[in-house]
């Protein structure tokens, strides 16, 4: 049997959601959508190399949702609630994933991001049982959106 959100939990998600909003961090996540795009370290350098806007902005988006998914993992938002209304994280996630392990490597510390690593693994499973074949259809897109140049806006 689901159990639905504590006032508490419902409080907090809409806090994390609001955060979402910040001006500076809808700019990082819009840059990384539309440029974030690694198969390897040396992608990721010089894309998001530390000490440069792309990395700045990389920092701020992964961080923000490594935030968001320890709040999931220690209990304190509720998973159904936290996947019904934000799938962005998967998202980020599909795209760092090809570069985390030489990244964990290189900075000798394999907890970076596990947080938003485990709620992706469990994001999929739960997503697998309600609506299959979405993960797939997901990806599949995301693989589109990287062969299509951006547009202007």
């Amino acid at each position: 049997m689901e159990t639905k959100p504590t006032h508490e939990q419902a409080q907090l998600h809409l806090q994390v959601f609001d955060q979402r909003r910040e001006a500076r961090l809808r700019q990082a996540r819009d840059w990384f959508f539309k440029n974030y795009f690694a198969d390897n370290w040396n992608d990721a350098m010089r894309v998001a190399a530390p000490g440069t806007e792309g990395g700045t902005n990389f920092m701020m988006v992964v961080s923000y949702w490594e935030q968001a998914c320890a709040l999931l993992n220690y209990g304190l938002l509720h998973d159904d609630l936290f996947f019904e209304t934000s799938g962005e994280f998967f998202g980020v996630w599909e795209r760092i994933k090809p570069t985390i392990a030489e990244g964990r490597a290189q900075w000798a510390n394999q907890q970076f991001l596990g947080n938003l690593e485990r709620a992706a693994q469990r994001f999929e499973v739960w997503m697998d049982k309600r609506s299959p074949g979405h993960i797939a259809k997901m990806r599949e897109f995301m693989k589109q959106m990287r062969t299509q140049p951006a547009k202007a806006a």
